[in-house]
């Protein structure tokens, strides 16, 4: 039997063992124990804790780099694809940082889990190719492979909210919010789940 001194017991109370912190998206939501149900889709939906959504670009020297940037700093890298927003990623972190603030008041859930949740519902599994032969220019259906089911899930979800606050009162933060949510309840209303469903039916009839 292992017998522990006093004066042992006493060190170890005074000097306890330092607690690992794990950074919070903008330090708030975390990205720890959030379930990727879509199995084709884990390996490349990025969950890793990080504070800021920003990498400043390492991954571009990369081939397939963007696979190990977090999902968070996707969505907002995304959100500069257009227009006045091209380049300004401090805005558009602050844009995707308060849609999460709404989420998360609507929803009382992680934001970051239901971005999860929508990327796998407007994730498009089947598409169409085309294909020349004999001077005829014809589709075919195809799989879609998991990372472009990411970037086109993401730039859905982006379109989304940009075609919903032009011309809008609402600001755009709230349009990229709902166009979350209704992507992650699967809702028609999302302009992401109809532009799947409506690539999955072009490709269904070209079988």
């Amino acid at each position: 039997m292992i017998q522990v001194s006093e004066s042992q017991t006493k060190s170890e109370q005074a000097n306890p063992t330092p607690e690992i912190r794990v950074p919070n998206i903008f330090g708030r939501w975390t990205t720890i124990g959030i379930d990727v149900k879509n199995k084709g889709l884990a390996r490349y939906l990025n969950l890793s804790p990080t504070y800021i959504p920003h990498s400043y670009g390492r991954h571009s020297s990369s081939k397939f780099g963007k696979e190990n940037v977090n999902v968070v700093e996707r969505l907002v890298n995304d959100m500069m694809r257009h227009g006045r927003m091209g380049g300004r990623k401090e805005i558009a972190m602050s844009i995707v940082y308060q849609a999460f603030s709404i989420i998360e008041a609507k929803s009382g859930k992680n934001p970051v889990e239901v971005l999860v949740r929508a990327i796998e519902n407007s994730a498009i599994l089947e598409g169409t190719t085309r294909i020349i032969h004999g001077g005829i220019r014809y589709r075919v259906a195809v799989d879609v492979s998991p990372m472009r089911q990411l970037d086109l899930a993401l730039r859905n979800l982006t379109e989304g909210a940009r075609q919903a606050a032009k011309g809008s009162p609402k600001p755009i933060d709230e349009c990229l919010a709902d166009e979350i949510l209704a992507a992650a309840a699967n809702d028609p209303k999302s302009f992401a789940i109809n532009a799947k469903r409506g690539e999955e039916q072009i490709a269904m009839a070209a079988r």
